[in-house]
């Protein structure tokens, strides 16, 4: 479907100033929650009715960061990103725990590897140099 350059250039003016708003509501919400804390009180009505106006500004500006281009892209993503999830095969417990057990193993093999080829080393220069005596 071919969209007139008259009409994509109002979607991106539009788009902008969205963004814009949402910028100035991010910094709204950070100011007010900054400038109206009360400090070490928790339960005053202050903080209460502080906390209920956070969320709504919150939700009010995902709301509309949604409705820009960006946002659909992002929501199309994340609902492909589910899509994809859902297909993972994931493993079942036995297989965790085995491979878990498998790892640690190894670990300690490898662990134990290094200090007796570090021991050897040390005797070895120890024994070359003279300072072991």
């Amino acid at each position: 479907m071919l969209v007139s350059n008259e009409s994509q250039d109002t979607n991106t003016i539009l788009d902008k100033l969205k963004w814009g708003l949402v910028l100035v509501l991010i910094a709204f919400v950070v100011w007010g929650n900054f400038y109206f804390a009360e400090p070490n009180d928790i339960y005053q009505p202050n903080t209460i009715v502080r906390i209920i106006v956070v969320v709504v500004i919150s939700l009010l500006t995902l709301l509309i960061a949604i409705t820009t281009n960006k946002g659909k892209s992002f929501l199309s993503f994340l609902q492909e990103s589910r899509k994809e999830l859902r297909k993972v095969v994931w493993p079942t417990r036995k297989e965790t725990t085995q491979t878990t057990l498998l790892i640690a193993a190894i670990t300690v093999i490898v662990g134990l590897a290094l200090w007796g080829m570090d021991s050897l080393f040390r005797s070895i220069i120890f024994y070359l140099t003279s300072i072991g005596r």
